[in-house]
């Protein structure tokens, strides 16, 4: 298959390097730095699914989509951090004689959204990545865990169209464990469940994801946000697994937490490197959307405060 992963950090790096080695034609959007890297020293992909390595000639390297065709693609990767969705989104639909499907891999909920709302309902799809991918020294990425499977749907539930079956097929074939789904939409509402406990708090007391489970003070928070996200999902007329945030604690603490124990959190990483969160597209998510609906959120509220002063400061 030909696709163009646009926003190639960690996750899109990966997913290229994995796609590339076993035979598809893969286009990186890239920073020009990460350019240099992968034409000098190849792109190496290793953890916890095996170790993969591709050298520049396996790969088109593209600063921008400037000059493009897009009519021979089969598919478009969207990785680009959350706070970055509307001017990617926009970059995307101008590509010309595209109209593959583009499929949103991001953090946090109202991605899909985006896509639907420019591109239509046949060409937006999401995924639901719940791995961590680390990317330690350039042009080498670390696949640190993983709770579970990718998952892929379109924007609309209730059916698995044929693209959504042969992206995910081919996603799985390249080593990284990826199912097609009817319901993404439940997917991406429960990810953002677990990541709004872990992520947020764990950045702001500079964690790996275990060590928040160890102390009677953090579970007491997590459970907080847990129960506040879980409110959240349902007035804003989602389905979920569970009927109760007591039963999706059962889970997080002896499945989903344990798998991911130590993760760094990516908001952790980009507070350390100096970058913006997704903040906004997690427990902003949840508080925005609280407010709309009459729910009190003081849990996501605060650490959405501490998340934009560690941003700031």
């Amino acid at each position: 298959m030909r696709f163009l992963i646009y926003g190639a950090g960690a996750l899109g790096q990966a997913l290229g390097c994995m796609l590339a080695a076993s035979g598809n034609q893969v286009t990186l959007v890239i920073r020009k730095r990460f350019i240099d890297h992968i034409t000098r020293n190849g792109l190496i992909v290793s953890g916890i699914f095996g170790d993969y390595q591709v050298d520049s000639r396996q790969l088109r390297l593209v600063e921008s989509l400037a000059g493009l065709d897009g009519g021979g693609l089969d598919a478009i990767l969207l990785t680009t951090k959350s706070y970055d969705t509307g001017a990617a989104v926009a970059d995307i639909a101008s590509l010309r004689n595209a109209t593959c499907p583009v499929v949103s891999m991001q953090n946090g909920c109202g991605n899909v959204e985006q896509l639907e709302a420019r591109l239509g309902v046949t060409r937006s799809f999401g995924a639901r990545v719940i791995t961590g991918f680390e990317i330690r020294q350039p042009a080498r990425v670390t696949i640190t865990v993983s709770a579970d499977a990718v998952n892929i749907g379109s924007c609309r539930p209730g059916s698995i169209p044929e693209p959504a079956a042969a992206i995910a097929a081919a996603i799985d074939r390249s080593g990284l464990p990826c199912r097609a789904v009817e319901d993404v939409h439940r997917s991406l509402f429960a990810k953002l469940l677990y990541n709004c406990a872990l992520n947020p708090l764990g950045a702001v007391l500079g964690v790996n994801y275990g060590r928040l489970s160890e102390f009677e003070e953090t579970k007491r928070i997590m459970n907080e946000v847990i129960t506040e996200t879980f409110q959240v999902i349902r007035a804003v007329g989602a389905e979920l697994e569970w009927e109760t945030p007591e039963q999706y604690q059962a889970l997080f603490y002896t499945t989903l937490l344990p798998a991911t124990y130590d993760h760094r959190p990516s908001m952790l990483q980009d507070l350390e490197q100096g970058k913006p969160t997704e903040i906004e597209a997690l427990a902003g998510y949840v508080s925005k959307n609280g407010r709309t609906h009459g729910i009190a959120t003081p849990y996501c509220d605060l650490l959405g405060s501490l998340i934009h002063f560690r941003e700031k400061a």
